[in-house]
C-alpha cells in the first residue's frame, strides 16, 4: 500500500511535468485559463450599450413632438441620428444599418393624447442585435412616458395616464442588468471545461502514441493532477475575476467549494474516455475545438431549453457542460441553497463513476492498435 501511494505521488508529479513539458497543453490547460479571464470580459467592460442610432418621424412637428424628441436627446442609451418627414427615408436607413431604430410620432399625435387613446406612436426596432433592440427600447419609452405624461396633465379631462401603482423593475440576480455580468458567468464553467478535456485529451493520446497502458497509479496520478488544475481554474475565474470585473458572486460560497470538485471529476472523466479513442495528440483538436458554442447553446444560458425540441432537451441535460454551467450560476449568482442543488451533483457524481470506470477499463486494458 505504501509503495502504491509513493507510485501514486510520482505520477501526479510527473504529469505536471509532462504538461509543463508540452507548451500546446500548457497553454491550453493553464494559460488559456488566465488570457480568457482578462480577454473576454474587456469586450463588455461597458456592460450596456450606449449611443444607438435611430432615426425619428415627426410627421406631425408640433410642441408635443418636439418635446418627446428633446426628450429622447437627454437619454444616453440614444443617438438622433436624423429627424425626417418621410417613412420610407428612415426604413432604408435602417435597411443599410445605417440606424437600429426608427420613432414615428405621427401626424395627430397631439389630438390623440388630448383625447387619451391609447393608439399613435409606433416604434420599429432592428432584430439583428437584441442587446441594442432592448436598450433602445428602454431609452425610448422612459423618454416617452415622461414627456406624454407632461403633456397629460395639460387636459383636464385625461386620467389615462396615471398610473396608481408605480412600476419598478429590479434585476434580482443582475444589479447592472450588463451583458458581461450575464454572459461571463455563464461562459466561465464552460471554459473550464474546454480547457481539461482539450488539454487532457492532447496529453493522454500523445501517451497512447508510444503504445502506453496505464497503470492504476498513473491513471489515478493523472486525474489528480488535472483535478488540482480545474479546481484552481474555477477558484481563479469565480473568485478573482468575478471580483476584478465586479460580476455578482458568492451568492453560496460553501456550496461552490463542494460543487467545483464535482464538476471538474466529471469533466475530467468525459475527458479521458475520449482521449482513449485517439490516436494522435492532434485529432483533440479535430474533434473538441468546435464544440464550444454548440455545448455553450445547449446549456440553455443563450437560448431557454424548454423551447429546444424534447430529444435536444434529453442530449443537452446529459452534458456535464449543462448541469455545470446551470449549477455555478444557481450557487455564484442566485444565491441558492446546496439542498436545491443536490439533483444536479447527484447526476454529475454518477457520472463521474459511471466515465471513470470505462476511462480505467480503456486506458488499462486496451492497448493502441
Amino acid at each position: 500500500m505504501a509503495n502504491f501511494f509513493r507510485n501514486l505521488l510520482k505520477y501526479y508529479f510527473e504529469t505536471f511535468k509532462n504538461i509543463g513539458k508540452n507548451s500546446s497543453i500548457l497553454t491550453t490547460m493553464v494559460l488559456s485559463v488566465f488570457l480568457y479571464s482578462f480577454f473576454y470580459p474587456a469586450a463588455y467592460q461597458a456592460q450596456t450599450a450606449e449611443n444607438l442610432p435611430i432615426v425619428i418621424v415627426d410627421e406631425e412637428q408640433s410642441n408635443i413632438s418636439h418635446i418627446i424628441i428633446n426628450q429622447i436627446g437627454k437619454s444616453p442609451n440614444i443617438n438622433i441620428k436624423a429627424i425626417t418627414t418621410n417613412f420610407e427615408e428612415a426604413k432604408q436607413m435602417v435597411q443599410q444599418q445605417r440606424a437600429d431604430g426608427i420613432l414615428l410620432l405621427p401626424e395627430n399625435l397631439s389630438n390623440s393624447i388630448a383625447r387619451g387613446e391609447a393608439g399613435g406612436i409606433g416604434l420599429y426596432l432592428s432584430a439583428a442585435y437584441f442587446l441594442k433592440t432592448k436598450q433602445i427600447g428602454l431609452g425610448l419609452a422612459t423618454a416617452i412616458e415622461h414627456a406624454v405624461a407632461e403633456q397629460a396633465q395639460k387636459f383636464g379631462q385625461v386620467s389615462h395616464f396615471e398610473l396608481s401603482l408605480p412600476i419598478h423593475q429590479i434585476a434580482l440576480f443582475n444589479p447592472l442588468s450588463g451583458y458581461g455580468s450575464y454572459i461571463f458567468p455563464a461562459v466561465a464553467p464552460l471554459i473550464i471545461h474546454q480547457t481539461i478535456v482539450l488539454g487532457l485529451c492532447m496529453l493522454i493520446a500523445g501517451y497512447r502514441e508510444r503504445r502506453w497502458k496505464a497503470t492504476t497509479a498513473e491513471f489515478l496520478g493523472i486525474y489528480f493532477t488535472a483535478l488540482t488544475i480545474g479546481c484552481l481554474g474555477c477558484f481563479y475565474l469565480f473568485g478573482f475575476t468575478f471580483w476584478w470585473n465586479d460580476y455578482p458572486r458568492g451568492g453560496n460560497f460553501w456550496g461552490m467549494l463542494i460543487a467545483v470538485p464535482i464538476f471538474i471529476s466529471s469533466t475530467i472523466a468525459l475527458a479521458m474516455v475520449l482521449a482513449s479513442y485517439l490516436d494522435i495528440s492532434e485529432r483533440a483538436g479535430h474533434l473538441i475545438v468546435f464544440t464550444s458554442i454548440p455545448l455553450f447553446l445547449l446549456s440553455g444560458a443563450a437560448w431557454p431549453l424548454q423551447a429546444m425540441p424534447i430529444w435536444m432537451q434529453y442530449f443537452a441535460n446529459i452534458l456535464p457542460s449543462t448541469q455545470g454551467i446551470n449549477l455555478f450560476i444557481q450557487l455564484n449568482q442566485m444565491g441558492v441553497t446546496t439542498e436545491l442543488v443536490v439533483p444536479k451533483l447527484i447526476f454529475l457524481t454518477c457520472f463521474t463513476l459511471i466515465f471513470m470506470i470505462w476511462a480505467f477499463y480503456r486506458l488499462t486494458k486496451i492497448d493502441k492498435k
